[in-house]
């Protein structure tokens, strides 16, 4: 792509992920601070009904909304499935097509400052390693999928684009440093698209460190399903970390040490992230690499 033409910032697609959303609202109150001269800017708050609720979400996860054969799907008619399709329509469907997405996200897990990219589009790499650069508190996640129809997130209407996800913090609450944090970041990618229209994309390093997503690890659980253990206190907030082969992951509710039984150093994040208890995501483990872009 030689012109971006039409940039969409996302926020609230979980309502109490309030970072994203009120930053929503604060562009729409203040749209010159998201405007620039050679692309259009829209601000959207995915989820009003859940966020005028504080829940995560309504009926269903909006964020696992997005797969292609759902929105064609007629029959797909619970709240979050039709607001699905009135993005896909708003962003996609009726002429003005976004080029690039950023969707705005926050969580309990201590993942400080990350990009998440669903796909490995050398513009998007690019941009995650500008922005690693400027700023070392920023770590890159990839959660590729083999096929766009595979992607159930929003940013699966739009090659270009990725999430940012910022934590922790606590559901449905404010933090002032994220807040900026995250601000910064969304200026900072308005400036590196304008500088790439203009064709002066900003000089980066040539290397990348990724996490790449290997697998999701579950708590411990009986089998009717309920949960018999918790986090490890060696590993609670040790996203990013290493975790090694015999390292605790894991205390039961009677005292006991599970252990990492992998047989390769892993990387774990969204450790004990809330929004996953139902999801059955304990931690999501991850392989550190460095790649050439």
């Amino acid at each position: 792509m030689n012109q971006i033409n039409r940039v969409a910032i996302v926020g609230g697609t979980h309502g109490n992920e309030f970072t994203g959303a009120y930053l929503i609202q604060k562009f729409a109150q203040f749209p010159h601070l998201i405007t620039r001269p050679s692309f259009e800017t829209v601000s959207l708050l995915a989820n009003p009904k859940a966020f005028a609720a504080r829940r995560r979400y309504v009926e269903k996860d909006l964020n696992r909304c997005f797969l292609k054969q759902d929105l064609a799907d007629a029959t797909r008619n619970s709240y979050e499935e039709l607001q699905a399709k009135s993005i896909q329509n708003t962003l996609i469907s009726n002429g003005d097509k976004a080029d690039f997405i950023l969707d705005l996200h926050s969580t309990t897990a201590n993942m400080g400052l990350t990009i998440i990219l669903v796909n490995s589009h050398p513009l998007n790499l690019k941009l995650a390693a500008y922005l690693s650069q400027i700023n070392p508190l920023v770590r890159v996640y990839r959660c590729s999928f083999k096929s766009v129809e595979e992607n159930p997130f929003v940013n699966s209407l739009c090659e270009l684009g990725f999430m940012i996800e910022v934590g922790p913090i606590a559901q449905s609450l404010l933090k002032a440093t994220l807040f900026q944090q995250t601000e910064e970041l969304v200026h900072t990618v308005m400036d590196y698209l304008e500088q790439f229209n203009q064709g002066e994309i900003p000089s980066t390093k040539e290397t990348l460190i990724l996490y790449d997503h290997l697998s999701d690890v579950d708590y411990p659980k009986k089998q009717d399903g309920t949960i018999f253990g918790m986090i490890h206190p060696e590993l609670q907030d040790k996203d990013y970390q290493a975790l090694n082969p015999g390292d605790p992951i894991f205390l039961t509710f009677d005292d006991q040490t599970i252990v990492y039984q992998g047989t390769s150093t892993v990387w774990p994040i969204f450790i004990n992230e809330a929004a996953y208890y139902e999801k059955g995501i304990a931690m999501c483990l991850t392989q550190r690499q460095q790649i050439n872009i």
